[in-house]
């Protein structure tokens, strides 16, 4: 388990990364994920706990107000979300993760949210 914890350290989470390392890496190209600039790994509801600051995390919505994006409301970090396309799985910001080197990165995936397929489909409603 590793901990996940926002800039002021108000919000903290837990989060279970396979030891291997984390599953895969990505950013996104929609409108909001190419202003935060995060790289994400996604996680099940299992491997994700909120521990501490719940009441300090606010949600924000857009568009077809299915994916669920989070933040803490007093240092304003992007911590994690809920896709549209499963939102049962949790988006987490790796950035958060405690002792996390991004020199060690290597690959990350670029997901293309800008076109995502639900914009193209007329289930916008869902």
């Amino acid at each position: 388990m590793k901990k996940l914890t926002c800039h002021c350290e108000n919000v903290e989470l837990e989060v279970n990364i396979p030891e291997a390392g984390f599953p895969k890496l990505m950013r996104c190209n929609c409108s909001l994920c190419k202003r935060k600039g995060a790289i994400m790994t996604m996680v099940n509801q299992e491997n994700f706990k909120i521990l501490d600051g719940k009441s300090s995390i606010k949600k924000y919505q857009f568009h077809t107000k299915v994916a669920n994006h989070f933040f803490c409301y007093i240092c304003g970090i992007y911590t994690h979300h809920n896709p549209r396309r499963d939102p049962k799985l949790f988006g987490v910001n790796v950035g958060c993760l405690e002792n996390f080197d991004e020199n060690n990165i290597k690959d990350i995936k670029n997901m293309d949210g800008k076109n995502h397929p639900m914009d193209k489909s007329g289930d916008e409603k869902i």
